[in-house]
Formats: structure tokens, sequence, C-alpha cells
């Protein structure tokens, strides 16, 4: 466990540990969020690309994308098209 003083500024210095496990570097963004009567922080970044893999789950199946093969073809395909540049 590890303790942090909140100054007058409402500020807090996240302990390095704390920051390692977060993945937490220079500029980062932290996230609060409640839940169940407990404030958990999360680092905002890894919060959104986990958000982003929910949203997309299931997409490869519906296009119909089983592999790194199909993944290479689709993207030929589109570059031919003009959709996607090289």
């Amino acid at each position: 466990m590890d303790l942090a003083k909140v100054t007058s500024k409402g500020q807090v210095t996240i302990p390095i540990d704390i920051r390692k496990k977060l993945g937490l570097k220079n500029g980062d963004k932290v996230l609060f969020v409640e839940e169940a009567g407990r404030i958990y922080m999360i680092n905002s970044s890894m919060d959104a690309f986990r958000e982003a893999q929910m949203e997309f789950a299931g997409e490869a199946d519906r296009v119909g994308l089983r592999d790194d093969e199909d993944i290479v073809n689709m993207i030929k395909e589109l570059r031919k098209e003009g959709v996607v540049d090289r």
C-alpha cells in the first residue's frame, strides 16, 4: 500500500510503483472511476484502448477475416480500389 499527500490545490504525487503498474509516463492522463463505493484510478489511454477493442470485437468475423493472410489480401484490394494509400 502506498500513501500520497494532497496539496492545498488538490494535487497528489502518484508513487512510482503505482505509476509503473499503470504504465503512466510524464504527460499521461488518469481517469477516476467510481464503482460500488470505491474510486479507481486508471490510465486513460489504456482505458480508451480497451474500449476500442470491445467495440471492434467480432468485426473480423463479421467481414470474414480469419487470419493474417486475409487481412493482407483485404489491404491489397483496398489499395487497388484507391481506398487506402501506401
